[in-house]
C-alpha cells in the first residue's frame, strides 16, 4: 500500500527528492555551526572556503539534475537557473555599485543612534531595496559600533529590520513583492500595508532599543570614552554610484530579462570605472567580493534543490487546508524561511488564486485586484508572511548572508546559523509575528 508521503510526491518527484534540500540545510547549519564555534577544526577550516561552499551546494544539488535527467525534463531546472540568474545579478549589481558608495566619519554608538540607522535603513529599503539598503548602510552602522564591545546583536537586528522587514511597501523593496508585481498586482498597491509594517517594525525596534540600551550599560567605560574621541561628521563619498543605483531600479521596472541583466552588468561595471578597486571608497568600505560570492555558492545548490519541494507545494497547496488571511501569513512565512521567499510567493499566490476560485465568496471582492483573482486580503497576507519571515533564517532573503559576510569581515561576531534562530530570530520575531497576525489578519 502506498504511503500518503508516496503518493504526495509519486505524480512528478519520488519522496527521496525532497532529501537534497533538507540535507543542504542541515549542512549549512552544521558546518556555519562549525565554523563560527569551532574555527580551527577540520569543519570549520572547509567552511572558511568559497570553493568549498560551492562544491558542497553542488554536491546535494546533482542528484536533483540527474533525477530530471532520467525524466527528461529540463524545464524544472531551466527556469530554476533562470531564476538564479535574474536573483544574483541584482544583488551582484546593487552589492558592487552600492560598495562604492562610502559614509565616512564616526558618530557616537548610542542605542538612539542605532536605532535611528535601522529606521533610515527600513524607509530607503522601499527605494533601493533591500539589498541596496543593507549595503549602503551596514557598513557605516559597523564602523560607528567598532569600539563597542557587546555588538552581536547588532547586526543581527539590522538583518530584520533592513534586509527584511522594511521593504514591504513598494514592489522593488523586496524579490517576492517585484514577482507580484510582474504577475499583475498594481505598483502602489503595496503602499496599503503601511499599518503592518508600521506595527511590525515598531514593536522590533522596541525592543532593539531596549536590548542596546542594556548592552551600553554594559560597555566598558575604556570603550565608551574612545568611541567618544573618535568621532568626526558624516559625509557621503562616491555619490554618483547613486544614479547608477537609480539606473538598476529603473533595468528591473523597465527591461524583460537578459537586457535587465546586461543592463544591470554594465552599470556595475560603470560603477567599477568611477569608482575602481583602488578608489577611497572601495578601500574604505574594505570592499571585497567574498560576501556575494558566498552567497552565489551557496544559492546555486539552494535553488537547484528546493525544486521538488517547491513542486509539492504548488501540486497539493490547496489540499492544505488554507483558508483564512493567517493561514496564508504563517504558511508562507515558515516557508519562506527555509526556501528563497519569491518562488515561494509565488506558489502561495497561486494557492489563494484557487481557494478563490473554488469559493469566491469566502472574502469580498477587492477593487483593483479582479484581474488577479485573489482578494486582498490573502495577497496581504502572502505579502507580508513571505517578506517578514525571511528573516527567521540567514537563507530566507539573499542580503542575509551578505550582511553577516560583511559583519564578520569586520570582526563581529555574528551567531552561526542554528544560533541565529535559536537565540534571535525565534524568540524576537515569532512573539511579534503571532501579534501582528492577531490583529491584522484574522
Amino acid at each position: 500500500m502506498t504511503s500518503p508521503a508516496a503518493s504526495l510526491l509519486s505524480n512528478n518527484y519520488p519522496l527521496w527528492s525532497v532529501t537534497p534540500f533538507l540535507g543542504l540545510l542541515l549542512t549549512l547549519g552544521v558546518m556555519s555551526f562549525a565554523s563560527a564555534n569551532f574555527p580551527h577544526s577540520r569543519a570549520g577550516k572547509i567552511w572558511e572556503s568559497n570553493r568549498n561552499k560551492l562544491l558542497i551546494a553542488l554536491g546535494w544539488a546533482t542528484p536533483i539534475v540527474l533525477l530530471l535527467a532520467t525524466k527528461g525534463n529540463w524545464h524544472p531546472l531551466a527556469h530554476s537557473l533562470e531564476d538564479y540568474f535574474a536573483f544574483i545579478v541584482l544583488l551582484f549589481s546593487l552589492f558592487c555599485i552600492s560598495g562604492g558608495v562610502y559614509v565616512s566619519g564616526d558618530i557616537s554608538a548610542t542605542p538612539r543612534v542605532n536605532t535611528l540607522f535601522l529606521v533610515a535603513g527600513s524607509l530607503l529599503a522601499n527605494i533601493v531595496g533591500t539589498t541596496g539598503a543593507s549595503v549602503l548602510l551596514i557598513r557605516p552602522l559597523l564602523r560607528t559600533n567598532s569600539e563597542r564591545k557587546i555588538t552581536t546583536h547588532i547586526p543581527i537586528f539590522f538583518i530584520f529590520a533592513v534586509s527584511n522587514i522594511g521593504g514591504c511597501l513598494l514592489p522593488i523593496g523586496d524579490p517576492p513583492l517585484f514577482l507580484g508585481y510582474l504577475q499583475g498586482v498594481p505598483f502602489f498597491w503595496t503602499l496599503r500595508l503601511w499599518p503592518e509594517w508600521l506595527a511590525t517594525l515598531g514593536l522590533l525596534l522596541l525592543v532593539f532599543y531596549i536590548w542596546d540600551r542594556r548592552a551600553y550599560a554594559r560597555e566598558a567605560a575604556t570603550d565608551l570614552a574612545r568611541d567618544a574621541g573618535n568621532q568626526e561628521p558624516l559625509r557621503l563619498h562616491g555619490r554618483a554610484n547613486f544614479v547608477l543605483l537609480a539606473g538598476v531600479l529603473a533595468a528591473v521596472v523597465a527591461l524583460p530579462l537578459f537586457w535587465r541583466e546586461a543592463a544591470m552588468l554594465a552599470l556595475t561595471g560603470l560603477s567599477f570605472w568611477i569608482t575602481p578597486l583602488h578608489s577611497v571608497p572601495r578601500r574604505e568600505n574594505n570592499f571585497t567580493f567574498g560576501p556575494i560570492l558566498e552567497v552565489a555558492a551557496l544559492f546555486i545548490g539552494i535553488f537547484i534543490a528546493m525544486i521538488p519541494a517547491l513542486a509539492v507545494l504548488r501540486e497539493h497547496g490547496a489540499a492544505l487546508g488554507l483558508t483564512r488571511p493567517w493561514h496564508f501569513f504563517w504558511a508562507s512565512g515558515s516557508l519562506s524561511a527555509v526556501l528563497d521567499n519569491a518562488p515561494t510567493y509565488l506558489t502561495f499566490l497561486s494557492v489563494a488564486q484557487g481557494l478563490s476560485a473554488g469559493q469566491p465568496n469566502l472574502f469580498p471582492p477587492s477593487p483593483g485586484l479582479e484581474h488577479i483573482g485573489t482578494p486582498g486580503v490573502l495577497l496581504a497576507a502572502v505579502s507580508l508572511g513571505s517578506v517578514f519571515m525571511g528573516a527567521i533564517t540567514y537563507i530566507g532573503n539573499g542580503p542575509n548572508f551578505m550582511v553577516k559576510a560583511i559583519a564578520d569581515e569586520w570582526g563581529y561576531k555574528t551567531p552561526d546559523f542554528l544560533s541565529y534562530i535559536l537565540r534571535y530570530a525565534l524568540p524576537v520575531l515569532v512573539p511579534i509575528f503571532i501579534l501582528v497576525s492577531v490583529v491584522f489578519l484574522r
